[in-house]
């Protein structure tokens, strides 16, 4: 990307709009634009063919399209590709630029999903989770996630994004719904919201700013239905209970195509029992929603047992008689880092906890 210029990726057509009029340009030329970038997926502004060769230079000399490819990639047994992002915009609050981040496209016979970033790092320093180890270095911006998909090898092949990489997505709000408004708009990419699903721990004001603000779907990481134990794994229990972010959600209609889920890392003897079953059924009663429970994936310094298939399907079937609806989400992408909660570009970043980053070859 050219140092200097201003990245047109991650505006919206009306942002787009307002930029072209300034530089005197009719407002349709804004439209074109959001037309070749989303829809056309333009590398170049020398691309964008139905813009006058004028305007185009005027804008080259101001503007850059923004993308930028992934450097490494890492493939797995099964399928699953994990790659490493350059962050190369500043945020408005943070300097992101020389850090990385991780992205993994997930097919599944006719599905293709990709589990972008949101933030280099996290703050919500979740016991079970390496991206919360890594700490916080900064916000994504709305070009920095939207390349993850826009430069992805395998775009063309995806039916759904999820925002449950690296981050906490509601701490970075202004970001994820400008992404999720060109990923869903008439001259974006058109998308229907129930291909986007959103992750969070429950950051009250921004989740009900997201549930008013977005048609998308949301996942909540519950991972315990019991205030104290939920503290003790999740640190931002004390002040997003998991009791009051269930009574939010109460208020929303879930009952058609906007889909409601809660994420639930299983733990041996911890919290899956049927004992926590009934916490569960208790705590979502009256709620249409989904429970995927899902394998811990064992990080350094963290002594929590995963549970078995078998206490997972006793979990999984309890809840099933009991009217919540429960899968058991299958792990992907485990020999490379890839699975859930194992994301981290903590030794990568220049200066992140283990010092310099590598050279890496491009792929």
């Amino acid at each position: 990307m050219t140092v200097g210029k201003k990245v047109l990726m991650g505006m919206t057509s009306a942002e787009l709009k307002e930029t072209v009029k300034a530089l005197g340009m009719p407002a349709f030329t804004g439209g074109q634009i959001a037309r070749w970038l989303y829809q056309q997926h333009v590398m170049s502004i020398d691309e964008m063919t139905n813009i006058s060769k004028q305007n185009r230079e005027r804008l080259k000399a101001l503007y850059t399209v923004g993308t930028m490819a992934p450097i490494d990639c890492q493939r797995s047994v099964d399928g699953t590709v994990k790659y490493l992002f350059p962050v190369c915009c500043d945020s408005d609050t943070t300097d992101t630029k020389g850090r990385f981040v991780e992205t993994v496209f997930i097919p599944d016979e006719d599905r293709a999903t990709l589990c972008v970033s949101s933030q280099v790092g996290c703050k919500m320093n979740c016991l079970f989770c390496q991206t919360g180890k890594q700490g916080w270095e900064g916000n994504l911006t709305a070009a920095d996630i939207l390349n993850q998909i826009y430069s992805l090898p395998e775009r063309d092949r995806l039916t759904n994004v999820v925002f449950m990489g690296q981050g906490e997505p509601m701490d970075n709000l202004d970001a994820v719904l400008r992404v999720t408004q060109i990923l869903t708009a008439d001259d974006g990419y058109q998308w229907s919201p129930k291909r986007i699903t959103v992750s969070s721990v429950g950051v009250r004001s921004k989740l009900k700013r997201f549930l008013d603000e977005s048609q998308c779907h949301v996942a909540i990481s519950m991972h315990s239905p019991l205030h104290e134990q939920r503290l003790g794994l999740m640190p931002a229990e004390r002040a997003m209970p998991i009791a009051e972010t269930v009574d939010l959600l109460r208020q929303y209609d879930f009952t058609h195509q906007r889909r409601c889920s809660f994420e639930y890392i299983c733990f041996a003897g911890l919290n899956d029992t049927l004992a926590h079953g009934r916490e569960i059924v208790k705590l979502v009663q009256g709620l249409e929603c989904r429970v995927n429970l899902i394998r811990f994936h064992a990080i350094p310094g963290v002594d929590l047992p995963g549970a078995d298939e078998q206490r997972m399907e006793r979990l999984r079937d309890f809840l099933t008689q009991h009217g919540v609806f429960t899968t058991i989400r299958a792990s992907r992408g485990q020999d490379i880092f890839a699975a859930c909660g194992l994301l981290s570009t903590a030794h990568k970043n220049p200066i992140g906890p283990m010092g310099p980053i590598s050279p890496i070859s491009p792929i």
